[in-house]
């Protein structure tokens, strides 16, 4: 029954999210919420200006909704009193996913009302991303969930009070990470649409119902929204969207209890994010000691490095969904040894 689920969770979130298109597009050009470009950004970007943004709404809607569910309808065919963790994960889950998307909303809608590219401050953004990720943690501690995780070719780890406090950080780091992704036609779609099918498959082998169809419902609601947004996209997924997509793919980690495996799984978003890093660094570095900036990347995030080498944006998503179904294939692999390895 949970194999047929997963199916229907990745299908019916599939045509919800590329139904919607032809319904939500169409409003947000009535309402006139298009994309501010920033001024310093590649210059072919300019011509997206007014392109819609908050288009992430489609699959925020289609994966919660197909994933709440399927989970209810497995709870009344499969019942189990044991799985009261499973439900606190699911349940806190969602949640976080959907509050980090409303942070999303509130920037995105700021930066439409006031015509430019500035939302929330970085420090507002910031405050509420760790108020939400601290609500979330709480909310595992109290269900009673243990701070034991899982790591491939370690196996179990009990960090103790650490694991709380590292995971805080690591939600909140993650979730920027996804958000930084988004800023070519198609590519944090696709890029996440391959991180969750990694995630589909680990969660699926280990029986974990919730956070299988948690995975396939994003798969499923990314792919619609490819259908809208890969280039020339006719729709941005907006902070409201990134954001949502950094929440859930933390939730369904820890919901198998294997954080660690954003990092290899989401190997995409981390170099995304650490380009940044390492660019404002050396610009600061190099400014301090000679009083003129130098930049490692010619644009960063790294994304825009390669358009302003000369790639296509269509290559840059191919590549860089390559590289994370690879890392995907490798983590599932690794998994998988490790487990049968403690049996």
């Amino acid at each position: 029954m949970s194999s047929w689920m997963i199916i229907i969770a990745a299908v019916s979130s599939f045509v919800i999210s590329s139904v919607l298109g032809n319904f939500l597009i169409p409003i947000l050009h009535k309402l006139k919420f298009g994309q501010p470009i920033r001024e310093e950004g590649p210059k072919s970007h300019q011509k997206k200006s007014g392109t819609p943004t908050m288009g992430g709404i489609m699959f925020i809607i289609a994966s919660v909704f197909v994933s709440v569910g399927c989970y209810v309808a497995l709870c009344i065919l499969e019942p189990n009193s044991q799985y009261t963790q499973d439900h606190v994960k699911f349940i806190a889950g969602i949640i976080m996913a959907i509050l980090f998307g409303v942070i999303g909303f509130a920037d995105d809608f700021i930066k439409i009302s006031h015509k430019h590219n500035k939302g929330l401050s970085e420090k507002q953004k910031l405050v509420l991303q760790f108020l939400v990720a601290i609500a979330y943690v709480f909310a595992l501690k109290l269900g009673g969930c243990r701070s034991e995780t899982v790591i491939p070719f370690l196996g179990r780890v009990d960090l103790g009070i650490f694991y709380w406090i590292i995971s805080v950080v690591v939600i909140v780091g993650f979730v920027n990470a996804t958000n930084l992704t988004d800023g070519i036609d198609g590519l944090d779609g696709s890029v996440t649409f391959f991180a969750s099918m990694a995630f589909m498959v680990i969660a699926g082998y280990l029986l974990n119902n919730g956070m299988s169809v948690m995975s396939a419902a994003l798969a499923g609601a990314c792919l619609g929204f490819l259908v809208w947004n890969f280039n020339p996209a006719k729709v941005f997924m907006g902070d409201t969207g990134s954001l949502f997509l950094g929440g859930y793919l933390c939730a369904v980690a820890y919901g198998i209890n294997m954080p660690i495996l954003v990092i290899p799984i989401g190997i995409m978003y981390i170099i995304e994010m650490f380009s940044v890093m390492m660019q404002v660094s050396y610009f600061k570095i190099t400014k301090k000691r000679t009083g003129q900036g130098k930049r490692l990347f010619k644009m960063s995030p790294i994304h825009h490095h390669f358009e302003m080498c000369g790639w296509s944006e269509v290559k840059i998503v191919i590549v860089f969904s390559l590289i994370t179904a690879v890392m995907g294939a490798l983590t599932v692999l690794a998994t998988f040894y490790t487990y049968s390895s403690a049996t």
